[in-house]
């Protein structure tokens, strides 16, 4: 890998100042990195970007390659989850992790309507199994509630949870953020980073009560943009995750 203080990447909008974009085995034996015209590039935090994955590397590197005369940080989802891996999650792990537990206290798919029967029965088809799931593979189980009032949750259930969300290394844990937030569910984050769900049944999960109020009042502008943003997130994520893996 060439030397010099390299670039940073994704700290706003910017002209293309590079002919080559390239994913290079790093000299220090610790991935890849991306190089622009032999200059190694950085994150936002001035962090030199080391990839574990030589797919993942080559995948950011062709997101710096497909950029135009202007780059646009918004077509570069996956440099941005490597670099708020590096940047946010490596330094800050502990407060990452107690943040994304926290979901598992008030999940989505355990606050169940009380009507219309025809949503009861949807919300019960596809979030049950993802309950189920979660308490078999994770020793996590999790008490259900109709209606809006708060629904303890056991500690041992939300401490097995937690051990769920460290077993991630901070690429990964960057990852199954982006799902947990886009989702508002943990349970529904972990069940797309362990392959349980794509991202479109991830999507399914987390959009079935605004779905529902979508076929019976229909959808508007603001909505609709919201969820093709839920849709972007978990797709990345997936893609992210797929890409760690090798």
């Amino acid at each position: 890998m060439s030397g010099g203080a390299g670039v940073t990447g994704l700290s706003g909008p910017m002209k293309r100042f590079y002919r080559e974009a390239l994913a290079i085995e790093d000299v220090a034996g610790a991935g890849c990195c991306i190089e622009l015209d032999r200059r190694p590039v950085r994150t936002p935090g001035r962090a030199l970007l080391r990839l574990p994955s030589r797919r993942l590397a080559e995948a950011i590197a062709a997101e710096w390659a497909a950029q135009d005369k202007v780059i646009a940080p918004q077509t570069m989802p996956l440099m941005a989850l490597a670099c708020t891996a590096t940047d946010l999650v490596a330094p800050r792990r502990a407060e990452a992790v107690a943040e994304l537990a926290g979901y598992g206290a008030t999940d989505l798919v355990c606050y169940r309507a009380e009507r219309p029967p025809e949503l009861v029965r949807r919300q019960g088809e596809v979030w049950q199994p993802l309950l189920d799931w979660i308490a078999l593979s994770f020793d996590a189980p999790l008490a259900v509630t109709s209606g809006v009032l708060p629904q303890t949750q056991p500690a041992m259930a939300l401490a097995a949870l937690r051990r769920a969300v460290e077993a991630h290394d901070d690429m990964a844990l960057a990852a199954l953020a982006a799902a947990v937030h886009a989702a508002g569910s943990l349970v529904i984050g972990l069940a797309l980073a362990h392959g349980r769900l794509d991202a479109a049944a991830a999507f399914e999960a987390a959009e079935l009560d605004a779905s529902f109020q979508m076929e019976t009042w229909g959808e508007d502008a603001e909505a609709r943009q919201r969820r093709a943003l839920v849709k972007v997130e978990l797709e990345s994520a997936e893609r992210f995750l797929a890409l760690l893996r090798g």
